[in-house]
């Protein structure tokens, strides 16, 4: 807890003006504060007595009182200013750093985990840090500064009656500690909880057409129902407990407020201090106690941002890629790969790639087939280093791929993938993301390349029509050919084709096998299809099964073989 909570306070010191102002203003806030009940009981102590009013004096006390108010109040609001362009600098850093590490982080790290917890983090989570960090400059600076202002003008007036709050006080203090620490493990669970409901949604709401396909609406709706019923009972209880601290904490400073009250008056009886000293006291008692309620409940806000800060950072704090910054980059690939006794597993007791050794040479055209799970796509991940082998080595052009960096490395392939990645923009924006800085002019030739220029025209605004999210209302097939035009307008030495026209027509995709020809000239091209006849023509099939290449060699070797691949071949013709 104090680890977290020292490392919110870490990023809120990158802005020490703001801090500092803050923390002055919030000084001087109090101090004015803290002058109007003695400045109240000289007031009284004036107009006590019959024939006996000091207007003269009464209107000066009045006057400072009066500048000292206005004082306070204009000292509240630049330190509530400052407080809130802290607490929101603070949380855009933190978020940042959320943003940043997941670029950083490997892919298994992402792919274990959901996406929508990760909006969550990011959101919520940050959220809830930040409106912690406003509440505590708020209440609890300027809380602890009243409690220790208020005690030392107390002790100063009446030391006696002062032993009265300091004695009674730790209760409160107790009641308060109690009731917080059965809230930080109800806060947790929420937070935890929070992270599942919004991960569900996200899944079902971007995925809504297969939800109604398969008639999903009901079990998701039951799973939605049981995760938002644990979440309210969770966010019941944690509020139930955090609710108790107020009313207990003020229960207890009422009762500390009546006996300071009795003390006082007894005192004012036997002439040992005067009205207006009681009424000051009793304003200061008030003041005293009041901070106290207002800790409290800050503290209860505390332990939902600790259990939200411990979740944002554990995605911070999560490990890097290994450092590659001092490696050298692949320059001038002639497009050779070799795997060299290549084992693999995602889980260390289920392996999956076993004894993997393939030589390919510049140019070559290679297709990988196999069932579902065989290991196909694995083998991709491996050559781009998205994963890294368990055991064994993979050369591109002479070079060991852990020796280069990764970013070279992936530079040097274009993939196409069966899952279309559109993001918010216009077309030419989709289109140039591997190439920012392309022309338009650039932009028009591979869209063409890739026979995706006919339907741009006809799109409301052209080249510069929005599309929203994952491709908004474009067809599966439209969404494909953009794809396509992006890798044709990288122009990569190497490419990575992964049932790239699995979503287009018959009459398109010979186009685009057609552009496809063009742009795998003198390139080393590595195809997964489960189409088989669309790789006929390669230099090279791999056929996998069950983790391992079981046979390997042109179409009309493999078929003469009457293997795995012809049985494939076979079953697919009948089709």
């Amino acid at each position: 807890m104090k680890k977290t909570l020292k490392r919110i306070f870490y990023y809120a010191a990158h802005y020490p003006k703001n801090l500092i102002l803050s923390i002055i203003f919030a000084l001087t806030g109090v101090a004015g504060s803290l002058v109007v009940p003695i400045l109240t009981g000289y007031s009284i102590d004036f107009i006590v007595g019959k024939n006996n009013v000091n207007f003269n004096s009464v209107i000066k006390t009045l006057t400072i009182l009066c500048f000292a108010v206005i004082s306070s109040s204009i000292s509240q609001w630049i330190m509530a200013r400052n407080t809130n362009t802290l607490s929101y600098k603070t949380s855009r850093d933190i978020r940042s750093d959320f943003f940043r590490k997941l670029n950083t982080v490997p892919i298994s790290f992402i792919d274990k985990n959901s996406k929508g917890d990760f909006v969550s983090r990011a959101t919520n989570d940050v959220e809830i840090i930040s409106d912690a960090l406003t509440q505590t400059f708020t209440q609890f600076f300027t809380g602890i500064v009243t409690i220790l202002g208020t005690l030392i003008f107390m002790i100063v007036i009446d030391i006696k009656i002062s032993l009265i709050v300091i004695v009674l006080t730790p209760l409160s203090l107790i009641a308060a500690a109690k009731i917080t620490k059965l809230c930080r493990n109800s806060f947790s669970k929420q937070s935890e909880i929070r992270g599942e409901l919004s991960g569900l949604t996200d899944e079902m709401i971007k995925n809504q057409s297969l939800v109604k396909a398969f008639s999903y609406e009901s079990i998701a709706e039951e799973k939605f129902n049981n995760l938002n019923s644990s979440f309210g009972q969770t966010g019941l209880k944690a509020t139930f407990f955090s609710s108790l601290t107020n009313p207990t904490t003020r229960f207890i400073n009422g009762l500390i407020y009546a006996f300071v009250g009795m003390a006082g008056a007894i005192r004012v009886i036997n002439g040992g201090i005067s009205v207006g000293t009681l009424v000051s006291f009793l304003s200061y008692s008030n003041q005293y106690t009041k901070p106290f309620n207002e800790i409290s409940g800050v503290v209860s806000e505390l332990q939902n941002a600790i259990a939200s800060a411990e979740r944002v950072f554990k995605v911070i704090d999560a490990q890097n890629e290994s450092d590659d910054s001092n490696l050298p980059s692949l320059s001038d690939t002639d497009g050779s790969v070799q795997f060299e006794s290549v084992f693999f597993s995602y889980v260390p007791d289920k392996p999956l790639l076993q004894d993997i050794s393939i030589n390919i040479k510049h140019g070559q055209r290679i297709a990988i087939v196999g069932p579902t799970g065989c290991g196909k796509t694995t083998l991709i991940n491996l050559l781009m280093r998205f994963y890294d082998t368990t055991s064994g080595n993979i050369f591109i052009s002479g070079h060991d791929i852990r020796n280069i960096n990764r970013s070279s490395l992936r530079s040097s392939f274009g993939m196409v993938l069966q899952d279309t990645w559109l993001f918010n923009g216009t077309i030419a924006e989709n289109i140039s993301y591997g190439k920012p800085d392309a022309s338009i002019d650039e932009i028009i030739s591979s869209a063409k390349a890739a026979h995706a220029h006919s339907f741009i025209k006809r799109l409301s605004d052209g080249y510069n029509t929005l599309i929203g999210e994952n491709g908004g209302n474009l067809s599966q097939g439209q969404k494909q050919l953009l794809t396509i035009a992006r890798i044709m307008l990288t122009n990569p030495p190497m490419l990575i084709l992964d049932e790239a026209t699995s979503s287009i027509d018959i009459r398109t995709e010979v186009k685009i096998q057609q552009a496809f020809e063009k742009l795998m000239k003198d390139k080393t091209s590595f195809i997964i299809a489960h189409r088989l006849s669309t790789i006929r023509n390669t230099d090279l099939i791999l056929v996998m099964n069950n983790g391992n290449i079981i046979e390997q060699g042109n179409h009309n070797e493999l078929i003469k073989k009457h293997g795995f691949y012809y049985n494939l071949y076979k079953s697919a013709s009948s089709v």
